[in-house]
């Protein structure tokens, strides 16, 4: 679903969440891809698994994907391009595909919120607390947590659902995020969606 498609009589999100997808409709096929290729493939389960229970909570599902240098595409473009050709992201796109009800976000640069619809569309959702998923920790995640958390979303960034090209440096963006970003980052094995979603009701 575009934004262009909303209309004032969205849903709220329950919780005042939403599940941010980062780059999952990715092609894996750039410089350095071969060392993240691995990690992303591995997460598209658990992904896969936070997206059904953001279903199950009522928490909006929104795909915040680059635009992939297709700068006069739409989403449905992108997404049958990384499906129809054979390209190493492929599994994890036909995985992790949009459904109909999802929102997907393109963005020409690092962050989710630089030049894109997302900081209209969350308002008209009601939503004011993030988790963050996808790829690659250390660039596209770091940047899109700073540019939420200087908008005062509060931030669930599990590190079993991001990753990045190396390992280090991906630990190094998950500190980063905790420390100066009051990011919870702690596993989805660690803490459940509907216990972080219940921290933040009254009472």
């Amino acid at each position: 679903m575009a934004l262009g498609d909303a209309s004032e009589g969205l849903p709220q999100a329950a919780g005042h969440a939403a599940l941010l997808l980062i780059d999952v409709i990715n092609p894996l096929d750039f410089q350095g891809a071969e060392d993240l290729l691995g990690a992303a493939l591995a997460l598209s389960e658990p992904i896969a698994r936070m997206r059904d229970a953001a279903d199950a909570a009522g928490v909006p599902v929104i795909y915040v994907n680059d635009n992939q240098n297709q700068w006069h595409s739409q989403s449905s473009r992108l997404i049958d391009t990384m499906i129809e050709e054979d390209r190493p992201g492929r599994p994890l796109a036909e995985r992790l595909r949009p459904r109909e009800d999802d929102f997907f976000v393109i963005k020409p640069q690092f962050s989710g919120f630089y030049a894109t619809n997302l900081p209209v569309l969350l308002p008209r959702l009601g939503v004011t607390r993030l988790i963050l998923a996808g790829f690659a920790a250390d660039i596209c995640v770091l940047f899109t947590a700073a540019d939420a958390h200087m908008r005062e979303y509060d931030l669930w960034v599990p590190s079993d659902l991001v990753a990045g090209e190396n390992d280090r440096r991906a630990r190094w963006a998950l500190d980063i995020m905790r420390a100066s970003m009051r990011a919870e980052t702690r596993s989805t094995e660690e803490l459940k969606l509907r216990d972080w979603l219940a921290a933040d009701e009254p009472g």
